[in-house]
């Protein structure tokens, strides 16, 4: 199987079966997208769904945020991971979102990972999802998922392995096939005891015996 094909299968069954597939983090705007995708390293959306009502209701505005300090963001959010320093960043990129961009939230990568808390997967979250801009976000999800399938070869980081997506998957299609392969390994092919026998994407999959 060349890799066209498998990418022609994999890309038309997720099309076929999963036409809708979006992010499970809950928001109303931009600011709020950006709250919720810091919060979510490495903890799950359904913690960070639990916790961000209140966390928006607090701080409904950049302008808001920045007046607040760490110790008051912490009592929002202390059942995350890593409380203490995300509170930090939550400040910290509120205030340079005041005093460097007017209190909007930029569109673009370069600009989005000048922000505390920011790295290039949390901005190219943003880019595609509040933007629609043909980013493509590898978490864990996206990087095993796309290694066990052979939709990358021998891709060793992130980066990597998103520009090897970038570089097969029709751009029309990158914001949405982020979240095709992130709810992919979520449910499916999960890092332990992976779902083989559910999964629609298998016969187009390098690691399945053929």
């Amino acid at each position: 199987m060349t890799k066209e094909e498998r990418y022609k299968g994999i890309i038309g069954w997720f099309e076929a079966n999963r036409p809708v597939a979006e992010t499970e983090l809950h928001y109303n705007d931009p600011f709020q997208l950006l709250i919720a995708v810091i919060l979510s390293a490495q903890c799950t959306d359904k913690r960070i769904n639990m916790i961000t009502p209140a966390l928006y209701e607090a701080y409904p505005t950049p302008g808001k945020l920045s007046k607040a300090t760490p110790e008051e963001v912490f009592k929002y959010i202390k059942s995350v991971s890593y409380p203490n320093s995300k509170s930090k960043h939550l400040v910290g990129m509120a205030k340079m979102l005041v005093d460097k961009f007017g209190g909007a939230i930029p569109s673009d990568i370069d600009q989005l990972q000048k922000l505390p808390g920011v790295g290039r997967k949390t901005a190219n979250v943003i880019a595609s999802v509040a933007f629609g801009k043909p980013a493509m976000a590898v978490d864990t999800h996206v990087f095993r998922v796309a290694n066990r399938t052979g939709l990358t070869t021998n891709s060793k980081t992130p980066l990597a392995t998103e520009k090897e997506l970038i570089k097969h998957i029709p751009e029309h299609l990158i914001a949405k096939a982020h979240h095709w392969l992130i709810l992919h390994g979520r449910y499916t092919c999960t890092a332990r005891n992976p779902k083989c026998g559910e999964c629609g994407i298998s016969p187009w999959c390098k690691t399945l015996p053929k």
